[in-house]
């Protein structure tokens, strides 16, 4: 099925924020049922093409907007996803965990020990990749 010009956008948006390998890993075993395929078209012309390039904000803090969200609400694989992003968007390891930590005092510890497991394993994982998982 042809893909419209939104759709090619958010692709084009998303593969910047993810890179490619993790675009194609997660299209292999998370978006490769019709059920998951037709909420990844719509994210990417929804959220990817329509709300992540939209002016007034660039990438980087968008990422870091959606690292806290995904914190406060106890997203944890969406904050997975998200870190990753932050990363490759120019947040460093140091940086994000900084911005983790602060959040204690404001959603509570819990929340920010299950968030900075989270980020350690991002981290771990993405620095196993070739160029640290920030190449294209």
């Amino acid at each position: 099925m042809a893909k419209n010009e939104d759709w090619q956008k958010g692709d084009a948006v998303r593969r910047s924020l993810m890179g490619s390998a993790t675009v194609e890993r997660m299209a292999q075993g998370v978006y490769d049922d019709p059920i998951m395929e037709a909420f990844g078209d719509y994210a990417r012309e929804a959220v990817f093409a329509k709300l992540w390039a939209r002016p007034g904000l660039d990438l980087k803090t968008r990422t870091l907007i959606c690292v806290i969200s995904d914190t406060a609400t106890h997203a944890w694989p969406e904050l997975a996803i998200h870190l990753r992003m932050a990363r490759r968007a120019g947040w460093s390891e140091e940086e994000l965990s900084e911005s983790l930590l602060h959040l204690s005092g404001y959603i509570g510890l819990p929340s920010v020990r299950e968030g900075l497991i989270v980020a350690r394993a991002v981290f771990a994982e993405m620095r196993g990749e070739p160029e640290g998982g920030l190449g294209a």
